[in-house]
């Protein structure tokens, strides 16, 4: 049985941790994941991304993760990610996601605030958990060159401390994901975490904060995030690249087509399990259980 993603941001926020959350595209991410978690006592927080759930697939993806998690001894999560359509977020909930994520970070504070406020009160309803997002983690890598020919710069689009207290008045969210220094996808450069802008939003918001684009930053500014209050980091380019590696590296050396995808992802399963198991212990979360 599926668990919320709120008990589980509550008893990091206790105990001074963050659950890495992995956003899982098919049975072989889950799986590397939940043995992982289980193998390491360590709760498992898995997201699914709209690219992913077309069709069918969102509630294929639900059925799977519901299912599994009744085959393992640690709770289980299983979370929404980066949704921007509420009915999206609706149909999610339908089909049997614990918890969602509303992301309005583009739009301006009041339309944000006023979107995210519709989807908390609409998933509350039906005992879901909701994350939201101020200010923005984008997309393009931190040390990219954009189409202007400028290097992008993060700093730009920072959570404003002063916005976060009456963003969490107004939309009641459970987790509230903040920008402070990270970007999406695979770094070009090193990020410099803000950790003094962190300091300020906790010092005004109740609510556990989640760390995006946790991929590719260094270790040490990650445990100095969670020291600083951070709960919940998301991973997906970490562990996709085991994935994209392992299958590389194992096609690359098979000469025939028909052999068994046991035997194709065997690498990859390895590798993928490696990377989850080294965020859990980095986070603090393994031992948990």
């Amino acid at each position: 049985m599926l668990v919320s993603m709120k008990e589980m941001l509550a008893d990091a926020r206790k105990n001074h941790y963050a659950l890495p959350a992995f956003d899982v595209s098919n049975y072989e991410m889950m799986k590397a994941v939940l043995d992982a978690c289980e193998e390491e006592g360590s709760p498992a927080l898995l997201m699914g991304l709209g690219v992913d759930l077309g069709g069918r697939a969102m509630d294929l993806m639900a059925s799977m993760v519901a299912s599994a998690s009744k085959f393992y001894s640690i709770p289980v999560c299983f979370h929404l990610d980066h949704a921007t359509d509420f009915e999206l977020i609706k149909r999610a909930i339908d089909a049997g996601f614990s918890s969602v994520m509303y992301d309005g970070s583009v739009l301006d504070f009041e339309n944000n605030a006023k979107n995210t406020a519709e989807v908390t009160k609409y998933a509350h309803a039906h005992g879901i958990t909701v994350e939201a997002e101020l200010g923005h983690v984008g997309n393009a890598s931190v040390g990219s060159i954009s189409e202007t020919g400028t290097d992008t710069d993060p700093g730009e689009t920072l959570t404003v401390p002063e916005e976060v207290a009456k963003f969490v008045e107004i939309t009641d969210v459970d987790a509230l994901a903040v920008a402070i220094g990270t970007s999406h996808g695979v770094y070009q450069k090193t990020p410099e975490l803000r950790i003094d802008r962190l300091d300020e939003i906790m010092a005004v918001c109740d609510r556990p904060l989640v760390l995006h684009g946790g991929s590719g930053t260094p270790d040490d500014q990650m445990q100095n995030a969670i020291h600083h209050g951070i709960t919940k980091i998301n991973i997906y380019s970490d562990v996709v690249g085991a994935l994209n590696k392992g299958l590389k590296d194992k096609l690359n050396n098979i000469d025939n087509p028909s052999t068994w995808p046991f035997l194709v992802f065997e690498d990859a399963r390895v590798m993928m399990k490696e990377v989850v198991k080294n965020k859990l212990r980095t986070f603090g979360s393994a031992g948990r259980i």
